[in-house]
């Protein structure tokens, strides 16, 4: 399967007449994209905003942040079983707006939203600040149930991505990445000399507004799946969860999984990049065990020799890492796990809330409780107040010159455990 993936690099965004990409600047037609979201009758109204890196900007609650793509060659278009029918991405050419963000806001559907600054000391822990964000501030109508708020939110911000990524469709992009694997046996015969490697992507999948979607399935429903890592990087996967926004994986960060990237980069060269397996993160004891012996199983059926797993959410899911590494382990297949940390605000804690001892190759992305302050904005997207029911915030999170203290889990994407940002732990 073969993926070209078209960056049209854009420096700015601003609104205009029409939604078009000219000399690097995509400008929008708000009116327009107005109505498309309002399409959906559960949406009472929205407000669009654009706030841009530097700016004192900032956005609270947060839900999801997508890329602006559009398909140019291959089957379908936007986010397939969900915005648009069923169609097998992965394949043919895909042009990405790179440097632009859809960031969906409004009236908090869960608890787990969370805080983008667009400059100063809370810009440096999210990687959401470096892009040109347009805005999504969405009012449901009254009475809505939490998850038809969700579903109405989720699908706003899609929509929206799929209606600007139209703007590239006949941009010649500024460079072309391209992502190639071939079939399991061909790539055995053809690097055998090569460790073979599988990427197990761990989802969340809890239910109670912690779901992610592939292909629209919701994922709970479903027994870890092997996905060739085109498809994830072309719109596969959706995020439609509101959990800890610190290590919610996005959509956008699906998109541009960090993990899948690096390892296209030394497949061929360091190692043989076998695939993804997805796999979903349970609540109950016997789901746990089913989908953890199925992960294990799958990835020694293909022959693999090291397997990377990297979690989504702490606590309980750190169950499902562990016992997927202690399986692998047990089988010869060398693991490294990506996770990150609720050690306490001191750092003093257990880091994770299981152990097992063959738990040898960790990599830390960071301690969720870690405390920032924040100064205070210029002009607030959303609701300051928001702050005090996120995770990570508290009645006392807003000071009285405007700044905002709370941990680490209140900043989208501060410590994914897909690596899309700059922290670590490191022991001393």
């Amino acid at each position: 399967m073969r993926l070209e993936l078209g960056k049209v690099f854009i420096k700015n965004v601003e609104f205009g007449d029409k939604t078009i990409v000219s000399n690097g600047a995509l400008k929008i037609n708000k009116n327009e994209l107005k109505e498309i979201i309002k399409e959906d009758i559960r949406i009472k109204d929205v407000e669009i905003d654009i706030a841009l890196p530097g700016e004192k900007i900032r956005i609270i609650p947060v839900k999801d942040v997508i890329e602006p793509r559009v398909k140019i060659k291959g089957d379908g278009n936007g986010f397939p079983g969900v915005t648009h029918k069923i169609s097998q991405v992965g394949w043919g050419l895909t042009n990405a707006l790179k440097g632009v963000a859809v960031v969906t806001t409004g009236d908090i559907v869960g608890i787990q939203e969370g805080v983008i600054d667009m400059w100063g000391e809370g810009a440096k822990y999210t990687p959401f600040s470096k892009t040109n964000n347009v805005v999504i501030n969405i009012k449901p109508i009254e009475g809505i149930k939490e998850h038809e708020h969700e579903e109405a939110v989720r699908i706003a911000g899609l929509k929206a991505a799929t209606y600007l990524g139209e703007a590239a469709r006949q941009i010649k992009p500024d460079e072309i990445d391209v992502f190639e694997i071939d079939s399991i046996a061909e790539t055995i015969k053809k690097h055998h000399d090569l460790p073979r490697v599988v990427y197990i992507e761990m989802l969340i999948t809890q239910g109670l507004l912690h779901d992610t979607y592939i292909y629209g399935v919701d994922a709970k429903q479903t027994l870890p799946t092997f996905i060739h890592p085109n498809e994830i990087l072309d719109g596969a996967v959706v995020s439609g969860n509101c959990v800890a926004a610190c290590d919610k994986t996005t959509t956008y960060q699906h998109q541009n999984n960090t993990v899948i990237l690096d390892l296209y980069e030394k497949h061929g060269k360091e190692l043989n990049f076998l695939g993804v397996i997805l796999t979903n993160e349970k609540v109950t004891l016997e789901g746990k065990i089913r989908s953890c012996n199925f992960a294990a199983n799958m990835a020694k059926m293909l022959g693999a020799e090291g397997a990377i797993i990297s979690e989504e959410g702490y606590g309980n899911p750190d169950t499902d890492l562990l016992q997927i590494c202690k399986k692998l382990e047990n089988e010869g297949i060398k693991t490294v796990l990506i996770t990150d940390e609720c050690a306490g605000r001191d750092g003093l804690s257990q880091s994770l809330a299981d152990a097992v001892t063959e738990a040898k190759a960790i990599v830390s992305t960071g301690n969720v409780s870690h405390l920032v302050k924040l100064p205070p904005a210029d002009k607030v997207i959303g609701s300051k107040e928001a702050i005090r029911n996120l995770s990570g915030g508290y009645d006392e999170s807003i000071c009285e010159d405007g700044s905002i203290i709370c941990e680490l889990n209140a900043i989208i994407g501060s410590t994914s455990e897909i690596g899309y940002h700059n922290l670590t732990a490191k022991m001393y």
